[in-house]
């Protein structure tokens, strides 16, 4: 059993601006900021930075002369455009960072399009966001929507904003689990009520489970689409998914084709997800059980390396006190060597091979 880190990194760290209370209000967030956005490409040769009248920030104008102030976000990406270190730039006084991101953009750098991203909402018009031509932009707004659809407001159906310990508990900008700010969203659902009961879990004991889902996007490009899917024990105060087990992972990047495979790839994934019940999952886990490895070192061959399934094989005894004999324990292998692992995106690469070994079942 693992420990996912994610939705509480993401309770650390939010302002309270970017925590909703529920789907509906996320919501009219995200559509608000898409009716106030606008995406255009602009050739480089066409951006200019200007410094801000009392040179402490820059604003960038296209074609038409209008000026757009960036977000820290935004600028680094021009800056890379540029070709010089946004972190260096920060530093340098404001007429002196336009030069070199002028220079950059007008000599330095072949001709290219730049697809930028425009929003004005009352306040100044902000840059935010200087992506390829072909960025393949998946707006929040169609995820939501996509989520209230199938589950809700997020408090009262099947799946919600998680409780604390196994327990619903009234929801607040404390507690939520959905967040969204000018360069990503987050969303984490789960339905605790219809738990599913796993004989012989643990040591010959029975036990249950909860399942819960991360969805995540930018519509800038500081992340690319996804969405995850588990078992877990309970979520405490803070956030953090207790004794997760079977996590699987799909990613789609923000390519010319990406907003037709979220419609293709993960809609379909929502909706089974909408209207499965806990005897499917159950029985997915019966059926795993039931599909007996005649030799369990060619079977984690074929997928690991020679050190992995030694430690594949150790860490399962360790945790269940026998060997491997199914395709529910080899998953289980899995899942709880990738529990000792340090770095995040090792961990869950395997965790996600797991999740393709319960689908052989």
């Amino acid at each position: 059993m693992a420990t996912l880190t994610q939705a509480s990194k993401q309770w650390a760290s939010r302002p309270a601006d970017e925590r909703f209370v529920s789907l509906l209000d996320l919501q009219a967030h995200c559509h608000n900021v898409r009716e106030n956005s606008r995406a255009t490409v602009v050739s480089s040769r066409r951006i200019q930075a200007e410094p801000t009248e009392d040179n402490k920030g820059l604003v960038i104008t296209g074609p038409n002369g209008h000026a757009y102030s960036t977000t820290h976000w935004s600028f680094g990406q021009l800056a890379n455009l540029s070709g010089a270190p946004a972190g260096y730039l920060r530093t340098l006084p404001s007429p002196i960072a336009a030069d070199c991101v002028n220079y950059g953009l007008q000599y330095k750098r072949d001709i290219e399009d730049v697809g930028c991203l425009l929003y004005k909402n009352g306040g100044d018009p902000v840059l935010k966001a200087a992506t390829g031509p072909r960025y393949g932009r998946i707006w929040n707004s169609d995820i939501v929507d996509g989520l209230v659809n199938r589950f809700g407001d997020g408090l009262s159906g099947s799946f919600r904003i998680p409780g604390e310990f196994g327990k619903q508990v009234a929801i607040n900008k404390d507690n939520t689990t959905l967040y969204a700010g000018d360069r990503d969203c987050f969303i984490f659902l789960a339905d605790e009520e219809h738990r599913i009961e796993i004989p012989n879990r643990r040591n010959g004991e029975p036990g249950s489970l909860a399942r819960g889902f991360f969805v995540w996007n930018s519509e800038v490009g500081s992340s690319i689409f996804g969405v995850a899917t588990f078992l877990f024990d309970y979520v405490c105060c803070n956030r953090m998914v207790w004794g997760a087990d079977k996590y699987q992972e799909v990613r789609i990047r923000h390519s010319a084709g990406a907003p037709d495979r979220f419609l293709e790839e993960i809609t379909p994934a929502l909706e089974s997800m909408a209207h499965s019940s806990a005897h499917d999952v159950q029985k997915a886990i019966a059926d795993a059980r039931a599909s007996r490895l005649d030799n369990v070192d060619e079977f984690l061959a074929q997928r690991f390396s020679r050190r992995l399934v030694a430690s594949i094989k150790q860490a399962h005894v360790e945790d269940e006190g026998k060997p491997i004999e199914n395709l529910w324990d080899a998953a289980t292998g899995v899942t709880a060597y990738a529990r000792g692992i340090r770095w995040q995106d090792e961990r869950v690469q395997l965790e996600r091979e797991a999740g393709k070994i319960l689908d052989l079942a």
